[in-house]
């Protein structure tokens, strides 16, 4: 079986696995940054628009992730058992799944749009319209997102980083020369403004959706996406069995973007500069959540994989080396957020305003990073264990809290900077609790097995 996760040396295997992934998402956080600081140049305004854009693009993802996640572990687990058929049965689901969500959020958004937008409560006009424009594209065509993503889950599945990584590469250079194309319009092209940064976001997306479907058809090498049909009646025990896993997942991201919504409303009481850097701040520190997401999606696969074959030893030794890994890089971006805020503000605002708001943030926000790069292993691994509820209950109760705790300290002396130690106290603490978790879980396994 290509791509067999369960024999060789950990290390070795894992960082194999996930040193494409980790790839992958710095490019994602590229696609991000190289949007931002183009778009940085047409003001705050435009950029507090793209952030409201933004927040509804993220929602899709939590619900993109039921159909990944559970398409994910399930094909990992079967491929792990050696069950090729039921692991060609769940690859087949999960991409069946992703394009009727991804078409379903996509009408939902056309139809609701100005009723979205009208929740963050903006006052300026020129930012709302650039919220309407962006939302109606990024989320019109989000469907090749949804598909993106459920893909890249079944390729890491079968223990294939290197595909996605390469679709999300020319993906990205497509963006990166897209983007101040679209934005700017220079010589005889039109400037489009915040309409070309999404147009130049869905064509990406649409590429990298397209080269790793080829790469299906065209690649001799077994894949258990080979012979999808999208048009086939999805089997009951299939879709049963993607929606346990994958559902809690969605739920947890969903509900993380909402919460996340409110805070943001909360936000911009504190004017349009607030809002932008909020949406530029965490899109700054991608840096570590991209990278620390993608080490764990490689270790997700990794733990379904051997989990599957119950070999719980090396499954415990992955997650060592992971958290070691990802824990170090975490603290990296702690210290370049504390020490040199400045320098990382000024690339992306200027003015005065707006750069003072966002030293602030970057530099609470950067206490937590390491624990947040913890937190999402942690996840990737307890994910694997098929123990997605578990972690949607954790992180659902805890990123909830951030809520009346921004409440409370943005009344205090620390005004906005209260709602960033809302974001950053909590990450810390979760990161703790999730640890704990995983060690109580593995042992607890460890000991029924011995029965």
């Amino acid at each position: 079986m290509d791509g067999n996760l369960t024999k060789g040396p950990i290390l070795k295997t894992l960082t194999k696995l996930a040193l494409p992934i980790m790839a992958s998402s710095f490019l994602g956080t590229l696609y991000n940054i190289t949007d931002m600081a183009w778009i940085g140049l047409l003001g705050s305004k435009a950029v507090a628009g793209v952030g409201v854009g933004g927040m509804f693009t993220w929602l899709s993802q939590g619900l993109a992730s039921m159909a990944r996640m559970g398409g994910q572990v399930k094909v990992a687990q079967s491929l792990g058992r050696g069950e090729k058929e039921k692991a060609h049965g769940f690859a087949q689901t999960a991409v069946q799944l992703s394009t009727f969500m991804g078409l379903a959020y996509a009408i939902l958004c056309l139809i609701f749009v100005r009723q979205m937008v009208g929740f963050f409560k903006l006052n300026d006009p020129e930012a709302v319209s650039a919220a309407l424009s962006y939302t109606k594209i990024a989320c019109g065509l989000i469907v090749f997102s949804f598909l993106t993503v459920t893909l890249t889950g079944i390729y890491t599945a079968q223990g294939d980083s290197k595909t996605p990584f390469l679709a999300n590469l020319i993906g990205l250079v497509t963006n990166m020369i897209l983007d101040p194309v679209l934005i700017l319009g220079p010589g005889p092209f039109p400037k489009l403004g915040v309409t070309g940064a999404a147009i130049a976001t869905v064509t990406a997306q649409f590429i990298v959706m397209s080269i790793m479907i080829i790469c299906v058809i065209k690649q001799k090498k077994e894949n258990v996406l080979k012979g999808t049909h999208l048009l086939t009646k999805i089997p009951a025990p299939y879709l049963n069995g993607i929606c346990r896993i994958g559902i809690p997942t969605a739920i947890q991201g969903m509900a993380y973007c909402i919460i996340s919504m409110v805070l943001t409303r909360m936000v911009s009481a504190f004017g349009a500069e607030a809002v932008a850097t909020q949406r530029v701040g965490g899109q700054i520190e991608s840096v570590s959540w991209n990278t620390a997401d993608g080490f764990a999606s490689a270790l997700n696969a990794f733990t379904a994989q051997n989990y599957g074959a119950g070999k719980m030893n090396r499954v415990r030794k992955g997650y060592h080396a992971s958290l070691w890994t990802v824990g170090i890089w975490g603290l990296i971006i702690t210290l370049v957020f504390v020490f040199a805020p400045n320098t990382i503000a000024t690339i992306f605002f200027h003015e005065p305003k707006a750069i003072t708001i966002a030293v602030g943030y970057l530099i609470i926000i950067g206490f937590s990073e390491g624990f947040m790069c913890i937190e999402l292993t942690t996840i990737g691994a307890l994910s694997g264990l098929g123990m997605t509820r578990l972690c949607s209950i954790i992180s659902i109760i805890f990123t909830g809290s951030r809520i009346p705790l921004a409440i409370f300290l943005k009344n205090t002396s620390l005004g906005l900077h209260g709602i960033w130690w809302a974001f950053s106290s909590t990450s810390i603490i979760k990161g703790i609790i999730f640890v704990c978790v995983f060690f109580w879980v593995t042992r607890k396994q460890t000991y029924e097995t011995t029965m």
